[in-house]
């Protein structure tokens, strides 16, 4: 036994193919997709309890899950931010497994689809939850296999291929990135628990020991998350795995290296703050900056939208350069707002692709006047990642830049309210083409998408449009999670293994 929601993820991952081999022997070819969706929602009601349990409990929930407890065994450490991170994952995945009911309806190989689907939520549920390294990285290297062969899941495409290679190879890379940098807190610590290593790392006057991991964690997770120069894979990943993997990984798998830096550098890593702080400035710098810069030359919807999720990146890491209680909060709230504006861009434009059966932005001229409720998502969706109110983006955006001038980084809030501006140019001139009078030859013929489709578009935006309107309950969420990577945060997370492990 792992956690209620690991367990139900780890049976329907398991239980999937055989339902699958039902469904194509009755003929009846909805049911592995019920069967998907109900081990998404299943796991998101656990969850809830769950969060019931450390949010409004303040309590942190300790599982040895392999042979003796805590620092020798393997375990599952399951706190605020934790619980954060794994809602956001099994909601996007939950929309995109019904979303893929019909928009993958053509394709072969759907049980296998839904099986990778399940199995990558199940990777990123695993590596939020995980308590030490070596359960971090088995779930992390599940969640990365299954992600990589989604990517490649038209495989018949030769662009298909060439992304998921792209995509693995540069990912393998940070891996083993993150394996050495692993190897050697190993080394220094004796243990690969995070609690005893936030424990025996901290004021031990080694940090000069530290840099080389810092660099490796840096460059490992910074591959994941597409921090600029990292980024490279980002692009052709996105635009050749099919639009609900894509939405998926923006609003998923991606945000699990920011993550993942949030985990090693302010549980592990804080006696270096002085030097990984201006690093993630810079990093912040650069990846906005060339997202939005590259966005705007984009004439593929899908590109685009993939560069501004790079530039999106580097708005969130104004939050972890600064380090603060506000900054983190900003942080973290963005990756929940971003992960469902960007996954709604990324369903609305499979929604246009769909009826269009193209790419190409000047081929949706006018398709909003066909498609009037995926145009008005797309709406909300580009409105918000602009940061305009009433929107969620907006909240999130407010506290980033304000944290960043508060805590003495006005420069980097400049530079973040500068690309805003930037990016306004690209997101207003798509939304300006497709709610033009002239409608072109291809989009003439779209109409609107079917109803499977659409129900998780209207979800998304509706969660984008409360959040941005009543946002207290999401803000405060937020800075529960923020406030486990603080100092508080940290002892409680330690003293929880300690007193667990006896």
């Amino acid at each position: 036994m792992l956690s209620p929601p690991l367990d139900t993820l780890l049976f329907f991952s398991i239980t999937l193919p055989l339902v699958g081999l039902v469904d194509a022997r009755l003929g009846v070819r909805w049911l592995k997709e019920l069967y998907a969706l109900a081990g998404f929602s299943l796991t998101f009601l656990q969850l809830y309890n769950l969060y019931q349990r450390v949010l409004s409990g303040g309590s942190i929930v300790v599982v040895a899950i392999a042979g003796a407890p805590p620092p020798i065994g393997a375990c599952l450490e399951i706190d605020a931010l934790s619980v954060f991170m794994a809602i956001i994952a099994v909601s996007v995945g939950l929309m995109v497994c019904l979303y893929s009911y019909r928009y993958m309806a053509g394709e072969t190989g759907l049980t296998l689809y839904h099986t990778l689907l399940m199995t990558a939520v199940m990777g990123v549920v695993g590596t939020a939850f995980a308590g030490d390294l070596l359960t971090f990285y088995v779930f992390w290297e599940l969640m990365c296999i299954s992600t990589y062969t989604l990517v490649a899941f038209r495989i018949r495409r030769p662009e298909s291929l060439e992304a998921a290679f792209k995509y693995l190879i540069m990912s393998s890379a940070g891996s083993v990135c993150i394996l050495f940098a692993m190897s050697i807190l190993y080394g220094m610590a004796g243990t690969l628990n995070l609690a005893y290593l936030s424990m025996n790392l901290r004021n031990t006057g080694g940090e000069s020991w530290l840099l080389l991991p810092l660099v490796l964690v840096l460059v490992g997770f910074g591959v994941k998350a597409a921090l600029v120069p990292f980024h490279t894979w980002l692009p052709d990943a996105y635009m050749e795995a099919p639009c609900p993997i894509s939405a998926f990984m923006a609003g998923a798998t991606t945000k699990m290296g920011i993550y993942g830096l949030l985990r090693v550098l302010y549980l592990v890593l804080t006696p270096l703050e002085h030097a990984w702080g201006p690093a993630l400035a810079i990093f912040s710098v650069a990846t906005m900056t060339l997202g939005n810069i590259t966005a705007l030359l984009q004439e593929d919807i899908k590109r685009l939208m993939a560069y501004s999720s790079i530039a999106q990146i580097g708005y969130i890491f104004i939050g972890l350069a600064v380090g603060n209680e506000d900054s983190l909060t900003g942080a973290l709230l963005h990756i929940f707002n971003h992960s469902f504006m960007k996954g709604l861009a990324f369903l609305c434009a499979g929604c246009f692709i769909y009826e269009v059966g193209s790419r190409t932005i000047k081929d949706f001229t006018g398709i909003g006047r066909r498609m009037h409720l995926t145009a008005a998502m797309l709406w909300i969706s580009f409105l918000s990642l602009i940061g305009f109110p009433p929107f969620s983006g907006f909240i999130s955006k407010f506290i980033l830049f304000a944290s960043a001038i508060e805590g003495g980084m006005a420069w980097l809030a400049l530079i973040g309210i500068l690309n805003t501006i930037l990016s306004a140019a690209y997101y207003l001139r798509v939304l300006h083409i497709i709610t033009r009078s002239e409608i072109s030859e291809e989009a003439e013929k779209a109409r609107e998408a079917p109803i499977t489709m659409l129900i998780p578009l209207t979800a998304m935006g509706a969660v984008i449009v409360v959040f941005g309107v009543w946002p207290e309950s999401i803000v405060e969420l937020s800075r529960q999670a923020a406030k486990c990577l603080l100092t508080s945060g940290w002892e409680a997370y330690v003293d929880a293994v300690v007193s667990y492990g006896g």
